[in-house]
């Protein structure tokens, strides 16, 4: 469950009010669509939702966390129960499919007879069995954003929060990833997905929160507001693309601050494997 209580947001720094008293509810498997222009405040919503940064006034509970009293220690502990799908992917260059799904797991000490068991269950919901041990620069867009979901789900979050995830796909893969989204969602995981794609958006017909100058313009149970028409794909136009990504090392850090642990006493207790190049720890 997510909740947001009269909350704003000031970056002190260009005293820019991102947020202003909002309101939010957001229960228990729920799919939220949230939409709104660039500059509308989709990404400072987000932040917070992920204790990147906290508001200047209001509160935030989540999966039964206060975000705002929580400690820096505990914040990676809060973060296991979330999933974090992103636009650009965020893979590591040198590790192949199946590692980069099984280090999210090992950074917060799974055993490898966990990892050895989840991982290809994962590979098998995302349609990546056979990418298993392939690199990052030799997928697709589509390719790259499905390991990317099946990252956010190796230590079974019960919450994915997506950022834009099919902002650099094409339309067809794009309708793929948000479908599995869906799927999953069924199950009973909530998903909350920022996009600016309403075709998508009428297309799978969940609940839509459009955000418009901080503050909440609208809503509503579903789209049927949206004058839009959904996707179809019948024609040769809707032929597939290969996109690739840049090597940035960034991507180890992020995963470290998402999902390790904090703490010498922490990390004690932790069996962290890195795999080497030919996937032998180190």
């Amino acid at each position: 469950m997510i909740e947001f209580k009269g909350v704003t947001k000031i970056y002190e720094d260009t005293e820019t009010k991102a947020l202003d008293n909002l309101d939010i509810r957001i229960e228990t498997g729920e799919f939220v669509f949230i939409v709104g222009s660039s500059g509308a405040g989709k990404s400072t919503l987000l932040k917070l939702m992920m204790r990147e940064e906290v508001p200047t006034s209001g509160t935030i509970n989540i999966n039964g966390f206060n975000l705002n009293t929580l400690k820096k220690r505990q914040i990676p502990y809060f973060r296991r129960s979330l999933g974090i799908v992103f636009q650009d992917f965020r893979l590591i260059p040198s590790m192949n499919v199946y590692d980069n799904i099984a280090y999210a797991m090992r950074v917060i000490g799974s055993r490898e007879s966990a990892i050895r068991k989840r991982v290809p269950y994962l590979l098998g919901l995302v349609g990546l069995n056979s990418k298993a041990r392939s690199k990052p620069n030799q997928l697709s867009g589509g390719e790259q954003q499905r390991v990317a979901l099946a990252r956010a789900l190796a230590n079974n979050a019960s919450m994915i929060i997506a950022d834009e995830p099919t902002g650099n796909i094409d339309p067809k893969m794009s309708y793929e990833i948000v479908d599995l989204l869906n799927h999953i969602n069924a199950d009973g995981t909530t998903i909350i997905m920022v996009t600016h794609d309403y075709h998508l958006v009428k297309t799978f017909n969940h609940r839509v929160i459009t955000i418009k100058n901080g503050k909440i313009e609208s809503d509503y149970p579903d789209a049927s507001h949206i004058d839009v028409e959904p996707y179809s794909f019948d024609g040769p136009e809707n032929e597939i693309s290969s996109y690739f990504i840049e090597e940035d090392n960034g991507n180890l850090d992020y995963l470290m601050e998402t999902y390790g642990v904090l703490g010498d006493e922490a990390l004690d207790d932790a069996v962290i494997e890195i795999p080497g190049e030919e996937g032998v720890a180190q």
